[in-house]
């Protein structure tokens, strides 16, 4: 699979709630960032699947939406609006690391915090 298929294949399965499907996607060793956090929010697919089934699939309204897609190498870049998580939607930028076929690295920036974390 290319990355944009990869990012893709993993937001489908996110929106059907299909944890197992969504799995397939990413790395045994998967690492998800949260800046300005600067060590892993989460690591290792036991952990992330852990995550996902209590924290993310059991709100049945939950859901993203890809807003604009980058590919860029080895890195696909979306701008999400997710909705369900609270009455508010969440907009996050998130970078896929894609290496060897699956996703290994995932870096979420929330709206809110970039401010702080980018300026030109």
């Amino acid at each position: 699979m290319t990355p944009e298929e990869l990012a893709q294949g993993q937001l489908i399965a996110y929106n059907a709630h299909d944890l197992d499907a969504f799995l397939t996607f990413f790395n045994d060793s998967i690492a998800v960032f949260r800046p300005p956090q600067i060590e892993p929010v989460l690591h290792g697919k036991v952990e992330f699947a852990e995550f996902y089934r209590r924290e993310r699939f059991c709100l049945p309204n939950l859901h993203a939406e890809v807003t604009n897609r980058m590919v860029l190498g080895n890195k696909v870049i979306d701008h999400e609006k997710i909705t369900g998580l609270n009455e508010q939607v969440l907009e996050v930028a998130v970078v896929y690391e894609i290496r060897d076929g699956l996703i290994h690295t995932v870096w979420s920036f929330s709206a809110d915090k970039l401010q702080g974390i980018v300026s030109m």
